[in-house]
């Protein structure tokens, strides 16, 4: 959700080739989430070969195939600051008359 609400607002689209999952906290900090094993072998099976998740459910990766393991490039997580960097394109020219309408609309 973080991310969507951040490519809307910047004009910028999330990366198609990267998964991510875990909570966010409002001051930040990125929880735990579950099913860690069951989600990267999702995204593998479709292809996803970056995944963005919870540093805190590191512990979680040692009940991945290793074989999995070796085809991912895992970004671990700690504050929802780290993520914008890692997902999102460079940002689009905003339509003429946006800048404008946003502006009105106040």
């Amino acid at each position: 959700m973080f991310s969507a609400v951040a490519s809307l607002l910047l004009h910028c689209a999330v990366r198609r080739d990267v998964a991510m999952t875990g909570e966010i906290t409002l001051r930040g900090s990125v929880l735990p989430v579950g099913g860690i094993k069951e989600k990267l072998l999702a995204a593998h099976r479709a292809g996803i070969r970056t995944i963005l998740m919870p540093a805190r459910n590191e512990s979680d990766l040692e009940n991945v195939p290793a074989d999995v393991l070796g085809e991912l490039k895992i970004h671990l997580i700690k504050r929802v600051d780290e993520i914008l960097a890692l997902v999102l394109e460079p940002p689009a020219i905003p339509p003429a008359g946006l800048v404008e309408e946003l502006e009105a609309a106040g």
